[in-house]
């Protein structure tokens, strides 16, 4: 195990809380008093005390998985858990969105957490699955996000400036992101920056800082095929288009132990690749297609249609514009990479050298590209667990609990720093 990791950080949380609301009743500050900012010390302390409730939080939300825009349940947890916590709640923002605003007793900037809620829906489970399930980490992310707030609220006096919660709906058909987006959250929270974890598949107690890099985007395309072979044509213009790809998705554990390898390689494979999809149906081709680096999507679309061309009759058509990538700016990410071997450990972090291209698109894009931010994996691998436990979308997805405690540990002393403004660090900057 990770030497950052210190022993009661792996044991803790082991057996679950009691049930019912997890945090009962108001919290006081504690480890504190007025002077100086909030310490990384003073987190660890609080996270302590919490941890084995938010372990058994994350354990219901998961029991009671919801498809994506119907997160009615979990919303009214996250909001029941956030009014415990003394924060100030608003519920049906962009559909079962939950915002909760935190305070500090001092002056300082307003910074913002997003944590996704809702499940993967059965049709995205690898294999296909009978019903939505949290094969994709939302239920950890969603225990995280709490775990933060209730941090920070009980070390509120010393704490600086204002923090707004995002508890997203929807982000599995990537529409919760634009959603709260039109509500006007940022704009209306004069929110300056936002933060978030992914679960990911590296060892718990290790962090995949994405400075300059992120998640691919996607896009889409439809050709139609004309004639009584139409079916044939489709089936021979489908390996053709499928052709266009430069990099296979995943069929094994081995082809994903690959892809995480090649993700940490400089200039490697993965520096620039094209990852498609060409499925033939009757008279037609539907493609579903990610690349890297972003303006890739130009050269494909062209690539697709001169494929498309060599054969009479057909039609090609792009049903909307390319969903955007997420690209974490490499200087906000340098910067959060430096804060989290400063305070958690020296050998937490992992840095990537590219996005990962089995992942579908992610619409934490569309807050940074309005304001800075960063969007790092948070390492949910158990010791001797296959990769697929800890990859997001596969029916046996498993993730170590224990991350729960390590991403809360890391992101509230982060945020409290983002909101105070400590001498010595930079405001993050803008991508553009």
């Amino acid at each position: 195990m990770e030497r950052a990791l210190g022993r009661r950080t792996l044991l803790a949380g082991a057996a679950a809380a009691g049930a019912g609301t997890m945090f009962a009743g108001a919290d006081t500050a504690v480890a504190g008093g007025w002077g100086g900012p909030v310490r990384q010390a003073a987190v660890a302390a609080e996270v302590a005390c919490l941890e084995r409730a938010l372990i058994e939080l994350r354990r219901d939300i998961h029991r009671h998985p919801e498809a994506p825009g119907l997160e009615q349940r979990t919303a009214a947890v996250v909001a029941r858990e956030l009014r415990a916590a003394g924060l100030t709640v608003t519920t049906g923002v962009g559909g079962h969105g939950v915002v909760g605003v935190l305070r500090g007793t001092r002056p300082g900037r307003t910074v913002a957490y997003r944590a996704d809620m809702d499940a993967v829906p059965p049709s995205d489970i690898v294999g296909t699955g009978p019903a939505p399930a949290h094969v994709c980490g939302h239920d950890v992310h969603t225990a995280v996000g709490i775990g933060v707030a209730r941090v920070l609220a009980r070390l509120r006096q010393r704490l600086s400036g204002t923090v707004v919660f995002l508890f997203q709906p929807a982000e599995e058909a990537l529409s919760g992101a634009r959603a709260l987006i039109d509500a006007g959250v940022l704009e209306r929270m004069g929110i300056e920056e936002i933060h978030a974890l992914h679960c990911g598949p590296f060892p718990v107690g290790r962090f995949a800082v994405t400075s300059g890099y992120g998640m691919p985007g996607q896009d889409k395309a439809e050709v139609t095929l004309s004639g009584s072979d139409a079916l044939d044509t489709a089936r021979r213009l489908s390996a053709d288009i499928g052709a266009l790809a430069t990099v296979a998705l995943p069929q094994t554990a081995a082809d994903l132990e690959r892809i995480i390898a090649d993700s940490k390689t400089p200039d490697g494979p993965l520096a620039r690749f094209v990852a498609l999809r060409a499925t033939p149906q009757e008279a037609m081709v539907k493609v579903s297609y990610r690349c890297w680096p972003p303006e890739r999507y130009v050269e494909v679309r062209g690539d697709i249609r001169r494929a498309s061309m060599a054969y009479a009759g057909t039609v090609t058509r792009f049903p909307a514009e390319p969903f955007p990538a997420l690209v974490c700016p490499e200087h906000d990410g340098d910067l959060l990479a430096r804060h989290l071997r400063r305070t958690v450990g020296r050998d937490t972090v992992i840095e990537l050298q590219t996005a990962f291209p089995p992942f579908s698109g992610e619409d934490f894009a569309l807050y940074l590209d309005r304001i800075p931010g960063t969007y790092t994996f948070l390492g949910v691998r158990a010791p001797g667990a296959s990769i697929t436990t800890s990859y997001p979308h596969y029916p046996d997805f498993s993730p170590d609990e224990r991350a729960i405690g390590v991403g809360v540990r890391a992101m509230a002393g982060w945020i409290a720093q983002r909101a105070h403004g400590v001498q010595g660090t930079t405001r993050l900057a803008r991508r553009v």
